[in-house]
């Protein structure tokens, strides 16, 4: 593919996208068949179709869920995924019958380029399985489902999956109570030849602990890894959060030194990257999934005009929040995510975190991926495994200094906790100039750990949220101290605070 051909691609699709609603609510009020017609359809587009946000969709959406047709995107709309939180209370983004035709197709071209890559067909002669979100008719909006993407993805997978390859029934790959599907999958598939598995990491960890004591319970053995249960697992597909946070844990707890991961970005507005280089952990931007992409540069997110940059223009190595137009009538949506281009020919993506997520009290712009990192590079200095963690600020209080408080929930604990912070705030120094800057400025004081029991994080999750979902995660980072003091509470007397004198 040349150089410009990906432009093309693009700018090919936004045309498309723009004829196809050019009769909608919205295609009247900002003239798409018009900016359809010009020449430069980017720069047209761009001019006239100002960035939205959820706020902004939300009342078209809701009209959308009660049956009213033609408003964002020609017809009407009968799939609803819960983007976060409950249906109650989380947002509800419309998932097109186009969307989720392409969804599919996306996944079975990365099963196939793996297939390619690989030269091995063992992932194809055993079963699949997966763990999807529960889906349910909307009580309140009659002949919709609302629910998780990855549950209503399910009900579109390719014949082949549905009757051959998936390992677990409908009726449990649906089951509405969260806890009890992961005890009747595990029951289902203990004895089968699973070849591959896709879930999100947090989930896996706890599948795989719930397999492991089961068949041990059942068989009377002793056995310690996935792998002497499904000595045939070839392939791991990651998703919903960083793989790089848990593949080590992973890696140990599965005990199969042959074994790919394999990683994949989407969220309920589409699904945009996935590994193309198992030694590569960026993933490859898919450009033909019913998605045009713009791309505003970090530091410019809150300002009044932003640029508005497109894949011609993007650059390696700095942080952008994408903002999207899709074939489910998202037009110019500002998606919440903040990722880092590491190749521009071919576009390749990681996740640097959330726009809601990071640290930034004091100047020290700390993101998701900084932590993520961070605390990856820590472990491996301290021989240490993290298995969740969130990041929070602590206000200063008399004498003391403001400073980060990292609550770590480990799967292996250091020999010398004191040790593990000094690294931490090392490491911090050496990824993030901001923070380092800050720190010898003395802004704020060395970071903090609280090492909370095995469990505390799941537990709050499930007092916290309500209602337990495949993509239930723990927000990772927030200068707001409501969900460190949640965890803390949950932590109680158990939780171990690690404080060190200043160092630098």
């Amino acid at each position: 593919m040349n150089q410009r051909a990906p432009v093309k691609i693009q700018a090919k699709l936004l045309r498309r996208l723009l004829r196809r609603a050019s009769n909608t609510e919205w295609g009247h009020k900002f003239g798409f068949s018009r900016i359809a017609q010009e020449s430069d359809v980017v720069k047209a587009y761009q001019d006239r179709v100002p960035v939205h946000t959820y706020d902004d969709l939300q009342p078209y959406i809701e009209q959308i869920r009660a049956g009213a047709k033609n408003l964002i995107w020609p017809g009407g709309i009968k799939h609803f995924a819960v983007s976060s939180g409950t249906v109650s209370k989380g947002k509800i983004i419309p998932v097109s019958e186009d969307m989720l035709r392409l969804n599919r197709s996306f996944a079975v071209t990365l099963t196939l380029q793996y297939w390619k890559r690989s030269r091995s067909l063992k992932t194809l002669l055993g079963k699949h399985l997966t763990l999807p979100g529960t889906i349910e008719e909307d009580p309140n909006f009659p002949d919709t489902l609302v629910g998780e993407i990855s549950g209503l993805q399910t009900l579109f997978s390719p014949g082949i999956f549905r009757f051959f390859l998936q390992a677990v029934p409908s009726s449990i790959a649906f089951a509405p109570d969260w806890d009890a599907k992961l005890r009747s999958v595990v029951d289902q598939t203990m004895n089968q030849d699973i070849r591959l598995a896709a879930m999100a990491p947090t989930w896996a960890l706890v599948v795989f602990g719930l397999l492991i004591d089961r068949y041990n319970e059942v068989n009377g053995t002793r056995v310690r890894t996935v792998g002497e249960v499904w000595p045939n697992l070839q392939l791991y597909i990651s998703g919903g959060v960083a793989l790089s946070s848990y593949r080590s844990i992973l890696e140990e707890q599965i005990g199969l030194p042959n074994l790919d991961f394999l990683e994949v970005y989407g969220a309920s507005e589409g699904f945009f990257s996935y590994q193309t280089d198992l030694n590569d952990p960026a993933m490859h931007l898919h450009l033909q999934n019913g998605i045009f992409y713009e791309f505003i540069p970090m530091e410019e997110l809150n300002s009044e005009n932003p640029r508005r940059l497109t894949i011609e223009d993007v650059e390696t190595g700095v942080r952008y929040a994408p903002v999207l137009t899709t074939c489910s009538g998202l037009w110019s949506y500002l998606l919440g995510d903040v990722i880092r281009f590491t190749n521009t020919s071919p576009h390749k993506i990681v996740v640097a975190g959330r726009t809601s997520e990071m640290i930034d009290k004091y100047g020290e712009a700390v993101f998701g991926e900084d932590a993520r990192e961070a605390i990856n590079r820590t472990c491996d200095l301290t021989d240490s495994l993290v298995r969740e963690y969130h990041v929070s600020a602590i206000p200063p209080n008399g004498t003391q200094m403001p400073t980060h408080e990292w609550l770590l929930e480990f799967s292996r604990i250091p020999r010398d906790c004191e040790s593990f912070v000094r690294s931490l705030d090392s490491v911090l120094c050496d990824i993030n100039r901001h923070y380092q800057i800050r720190r010898e400025g003395k802004a704020f004081g060395p970071p903090e750990i609280v090492l909370v029991p095995d469990g505390t994080f799941n537990a709050w999750l499930k007092t916290s949220r309500g209602q337990i979902r495949s993509q239930t995660k723990v927000p990772r980072m927030s200068n707001q101290r409501s969900i460190a003091d949640g965890v803390l509470a949950h932590a109680g007397q158990n939780a171990r605070r690690v404080r060190v004198d200043e160092f630098m």
